[in-house]
């Protein structure tokens, strides 16, 4: 216990564990509503957006020659990286709402066109610059080197989707459940569902810097879909997405660090323990 007490006083994993709990918050919150409306390919879709826009920054900043011009913050490829992911998934509710196109194929195609875009970026970037960061971590997370950059970004990040979930919750929730009968009763779901993607893609793209692009669809799926099966609310859902994912985050972090393994793969594989915990259980109460 001592021992895990010191490890707990290192800045770097206080960081860590901030920065995890607060992605923990948004993905409960949010990945309620993604399973609910059996869109969970999205969180995968933004991801790879996040990642596109992640190539896309780096290379203007390299183009622009900020590296090293002490531009602060905004030598950070994840400014532009955040505003695409958000035209991408306004992008992907706009095509599915003017053809026949479902969500799954909207979002496949924005998908394949994101990483398409974001290789083409960075094999346009001179292998002996340094970034700061690899195409690995991009991939698969390096939550235990989180900046203070990157922590500021995701506090405000969760900042604003805890405010807008609050002020909109009953109408998101009515909507979700029955989105005929709430129009009658003049919700506007469309409205509400594009605030849905929209939060989405701000959650993503900063998270993506924290657990990695191909671990954050995960992120944002299982602990909803855990809850949901312990769960007879949309409320009760919420709650324990967030336990689970908080939880499971902690166990992740400090787990990786002694065993040193990758902190990401920690997290999720945490919570695919409680989520076939879940499923077990579920079976057992018939």
């Amino acid at each position: 216990m001592d021992e895990l007490f010191e490890v707990l006083r290192f800045g770097f994993m206080q960081r860590a564990l901030v920065a995890g709990a607060l992605v923990a918050l948004m993905s409960g919150l949010l990945g309620t509503f993604v399973v609910q409306r059996r869109l969970s390919f999205l969180g995968d879709g933004l991801a790879h957006a996040a990642f596109g826009g992640m190539g896309v920054g780096a290379l203007a900043i390299v183009s622009a020659g900020l590296l090293g011009a002490g531009a602060g913050v905004l030598r950070s490829p994840l400014w532009i990286a955040l505003p695409f992911a958000l035209l991408t998934a306004l992008g992907i509710a706009y095509v599915r709402d003017r053809t026949d196109l479902s969500s799954d194929t909207a979002i496949g195609v924005f998908f394949a066109v994101s990483v398409a875009l974001g290789v083409l970026a960075f094999s346009r970037i001179p292998p002996d610059v340094n970034l700061g960061f690899n195409v690995m971590d991009l991939l698969f997370g390096s939550i235990l080197a989180v900046r203070a950059v990157e922590l500021g970004a995701i506090v405000t990040a969760a900042a604003i989707v805890v405010a807008v979930l609050g002020a909109t919750w009953g109408r998101l929730a009515y909507a979700t459940f029955d989105d005929e009968l709430a129009r009658t009763d003049g919700v506007r779901s469309r409205r509400l569902e594009y605030l849905l993607f929209a939060l989405s893609a701000v959650a993503v793209a900063v998270s993506a810097v924290v657990v990695g692009i191909v671990l954050m669809a995960a992120y944002l799926v299982i602990p909803a879909a855990t809850a949901r099966l312990w769960s007879r609310s949309l409320a009760g859902t919420s709650v324990r997405a967030v336990a689970i994912g908080v939880a499971t985050t902690v166990i992740g972090v400090i787990g990786s660090f002694y065993l040193d393994a990758p902190t990401g793969s920690a997290i999720i594989l945490s919570q695919a323990a409680v989520f076939v915990a879940a499923v077990a259980t579920r079976r057992r109460s018939g």
